[in-house]
């Protein structure tokens, strides 16, 4: 039996991005795209010690998405490929990941750059990058390794 799982925001993203189609795809291709996370003041407390980290994981709702479809067109190809292979938003669980650069801390608002979210998206979780642990060296990379690098810059900053 599966257990229910209960999630509660801890905040807004705030961004410049306010039309879906045209979000960078991923925050590697939103450079200079500045945004603020609003945390709710009773985690402010939960923010100690943030300011000594470049870079953040942001874990939140697409609160917009549609339906789940589990076979997806991504947007780098045109083949349908299956949804746990792509990042497409159209999830059974609708759940988005971004790292994002750490400008400043003020209070409870975090700045940050890199910002690849809609507006007005509920966080659910901030998590510190941490190389030691996170930047794996050697990979694989599916489908993804069929796209060369101008095409995935050019498609990606979709500006």
């Amino acid at each position: 039996m599966i257990t229910p799982v209960s999630l509660r925001a801890i905040g807004t993203i705030h961004s410049e991005h306010k039309d879906p189609g045209k979000i960078p795809i991923q925050s590697v291709y939103a450079g200079g795209c500045r945004g603020t996370v609003h945390v709710l003041p009773e985690f402010e407390e939960g923010l100690k010690d943030i300011e000594g980290f470049s870079h953040l994981f942001l874990i939140y709702h697409f609160h917009c998405s549609g339906p789940a479809d589990m076979l997806v067109r991504p947007f780098l190809q045109d083949e349908k490929r299956g949804v746990f292979a792509t990042r497409t938003p159209r999830r059974p669980n609708p759940l988005g990941l971004s790292i994002v650069e750490l400008v400043r801390r003020e209070a409870n608002v975090l700045y940050i750059d890199n910002t690849d979210i809609l507006d007005g998206t509920p966080v659910l979780d901030i998590k510190p990058y941490i190389s030691r642990f996170d930047c794996i060296e050697t990979t694989r990379c599916g489908w993804q390794d069929e796209v060369d690098d101008e095409t995935a810059k050019r498609l990606g900053r979709r500006l």
